[in-house]
């Protein structure tokens, strides 16, 4: 299963992280994030699974815990994928501003989201 990246903050941090957000249900088809679009907003993944993909292939799923749309906002590029929900899903919505207030205010959060986006880079 997916780890989470809040797994490597503190109780108040996570208590902060999910506070900044805003919590949406998203359905079942729905493309949240588009490959090469501007990065404007990130989720962070509560319930439910998607499907990232690139050129239209099929590259990973994710589930809760995972943030997906954070890679582009952290590296100031446009999106690498496109992430489509294969359920019906629980996230939490970040704006782009509120992902880097969070990294600036939240060290450990900062830290998670850049280990998260290398681990991406590394793996595919």
């Amino acid at each position: 299963m997916t780890e989470s990246i809040l797994d490597a903050l503190d109780p108040a941090d996570v208590r902060r992280v999910l506070a900044a957000g805003r919590a949406l249900t998203l359905p079942q088809g729905w493309s949240p994030i588009a490959e090469k679009t501007p990065a404007d907003k990130a989720y962070l993944i509560t319930e439910g699974e998607v499907s990232v993909r690139k050129g239209g292939v099929e590259i990973a799923t994710l589930g809760p815990g995972s943030v997906v749309g954070e890679g582009a906002i952290v590296n100031r590029t446009l999106r690498s994928a496109t992430v489509v929900a294969l359920t019906p899903l629980k996230v939490v919505h970040f704006t782009r501003d509120t992902i880097e207030d969070l990294v600036e205010q939240v060290p450990s959060f900062g830290t998670a989201l850049r280990a998260a986006v290398a681990g991406r880079l590394e793996g595919g």
